[in-house]
């Protein structure tokens, strides 16, 4: 009876949490899942959602430290999500903390071996640390998985150039990467071009 009693509290914590998210109360819907996942760890993914939903708003506020601490709640209870990965390597990286950035890509990239997107951004990562040989290599292999990709094509040819002493080209800019926090369409709109910054 007791075990019932707290399926059925953590039922109705869950519902609330449900209710908060629908109107975008994120710390509301948060304290309700997280209550609801000590009674029945059955419901944690609702708190892990809840936790990237308010993550994405902390970055879109430019709050990249809770941001980080809402991811890194969430890949507690996810380890296993390569874009929750992602999400706090982009936050991570707005605070200029490139060695947290480039270890959260690691770990995308060995649960998603075929995303393009993350060596991409990983061979930034390794330009920006100076290590010219490994940002080669991330760029070489998104070229393998996403021949068409303009982005690793300039950095390719800038990186050949850099480290076998031809000409080198202009620099590219290291940023900005993608916010994958906002939907592709939405973040094509206002990301330059490789280039034109």
């Amino acid at each position: 009876m007791v075990l019932g009693q707290g399926n059925q509290e953590a039922a109705n914590l869950t519902r609330e949490g449900i209710e908060a998210s629908k109107a975008k109360d994120w710390d509301k819907a948060i304290t309700a899942f997280r209550k609801a996942a000590q009674l029945d760890q059955h419901y944690a993914p609702n708190l892990a959602s809840a936790l990237q939903q308010r993550a994405t708003v902390y970055v879109g506020q430019k709050k990249f430290q809770e941001a980080v601490a809402d991811y890194s709640e969430a890949l507690k209870m996810k380890s296993d999500d390569a874009d929750i990965y992602e999400r706090r390597a982009y936050a991570e990286m707005q605070l200029r903390d490139y060695d947290k950035a480039l270890n959260d890509y690691n770990q995308a990239i060995k649960l998603s071996p075929q995303e393009a997107k993350y060596y991409q951004v990983r061979a930034l990562i390794y330009q920006n640390k100076g290590n010219l040989k490994a940002a080669l290599a991330d760029a070489e292999k998104t070229l393998q998985l996403d021949p068409n990709n303009a982005d690793a094509q300039s950095r390719k040819k800038f990186l050949d150039a850099k480290l076998h002493g031809a000409p080198t080209p202009v620099p590219l800019p290291s940023g900005p990467i993608r916010n994958p926090n906002v939907p592709p369409a939405a973040a094509g709109a206002g990301t330059p071009a490789p280039g034109k910054q």
